[in-house]
C-alpha cells in the first residue's frame, strides 16, 4: 500500500518540472491526483505523458485562474465531483525573477506576488472550505525556497514572495489545526531542472561545489518531501518549513 493510498490531491503547477514529478510520485504512492496548469494545452500534454507512463485512471487535469476565487472553486468542485473528496493541496505553481531593483516595474513585482502568494492563499481557502465541510482532516503543502530564509541578490520579488509563503504556512497551520488540517512547506535548494540544465558549466560547477552533500537536488527529492508531508507518517507535523537543499546556503 502506498504512502498516500486513496488520498485525493490537487497539485498546482503540475504540468512540468518539479510539479510534474510531484504528481507522478503521488500517483505511484496510490493517490488520486488533479494536476492544475495555466493552459489546457499544457495540461493535456502532461496527461498524455502520464498516460505513456501508465497513469490514466486516477488522474485528471484542470486549468483555473489560480488568483480568481470563483475559478479555483469551480475547478476544485470538479475534482470532488470526479474523486469524491479532497485530502491534499500542493501549492506548487510559481514564477521566479532575477530583475535588478533599479529596473523593476511595479507590474512585474505584482505578477510574481500574484502567482507565488495570492494563488496559494486563494487555493488554500478553497481547499480548506472543502476539507472542513468533509469533517476536517487534510494537508496543505506549499512550495517555499531556501531564498525564503536567506534572500537573493536580485529579483527581490521572488524571495519576498517566499518569505510570505512561509508566513502563510505558519499562520494557516495555527488557524486550521482545530480542523486537523496540517499546513507545511517544502523549501527546495538548487534543483536539477530544465532551467538549471540550460546554465553553462562555468555556472553549474561552482553551484554544486557550494553544496555540502556534493550534488544538486533532483525533482524526486522535492517530491518525496511532499509525499511524506501529505502522508499519515507526518500526522504530527504542522507549521514546518522543511529545507530540501543538501544544506546549500547562498
Amino acid at each position: 500500500m502506498g504512502m498516500v493510498q486513496n488520498k485525493v490531491a490537487v497539485v498546482t503547477g503540475g504540468t512540468r518540472g518539479i510539479g510534474y514529478i510531484i504528481v507522478r510520485r503521488f500517483l505511484e504512492e496510490g493517490a488520486k491526483v488533479a494536476l492544475a496548469g495555466s493552459r489546457q494545452e499544457t495540461v493535456d500534454k502532461a496527461l498524455a505523458k502520464l498516460a505513456e507512463e501508465g497513469f490514466t485512471d486516477n488522474v485528471m487535469g484542470v486549468c483555473p485562474d489560480l488568483t480568481d476565487a470563483d475559478s479555483v472553486k469551480a475547478a476544485f468542485d470538479q475534482v470532488v465531483e470526479r474523486f469524491g473528496r479532497l485530502d491534499v493541496l500542493c501549492n506548487n505553481a510559481g514564477i521566479s525573477s532575477r530583475t535588478a531593483l533599479v529596473d523593476y516595474t511595479v507590474e512585474e513585482f505584482e505578477g510574481v506576488m500574484d502567482i507565488n502568494v495570492i494563488a496559494p492563499f486563494v487555493c488554500s481557502q478553497a481547499a480548506a472550505r472543502i476539507m472542513i465541510e468533509q469533517g476536517g482532516h487534510g494537508a496543505i503543502i506549499n512550495t517555499s525556497s531556501m531564498v525564503g530564509k536567506h534572500g537573493q541578490p536580485s529579483g527581490s520579488a521572488y524571495p519576498t514572495s517566499k518569505f510570505a509563503v512561509n508566513g502563510l504556512t505558519l499562520s494557516l497551520a495555527r488557524e486550521l489545526a482545530k480542523y486537523d488540517i496540517r499546513v507545511n512547506a517544502v523549501a527546495p535548494g538548487i534543483t536539477h531542472t530544465d532551467m538549471v540544465d540550460a546554465l553553462p558549466d562555468t555556472v553549474i560547477k561552482p553551484l554544486i561545489e557550494s553544496i555540502p552533500l556534493g550534488r544538486m537536488g533532483e525533482p524526486e527529492d522535492i517530491a518525496n518531501a511532499f509525499v511524506f508531508l501529505a502522508s499519515e507518517q507526518a500526522s504530527y507535523i504542522s507549521g514546518a518549513v522543511i529545507p530540501v537543499d543538501g544544506l546549500s546556503r547562498p
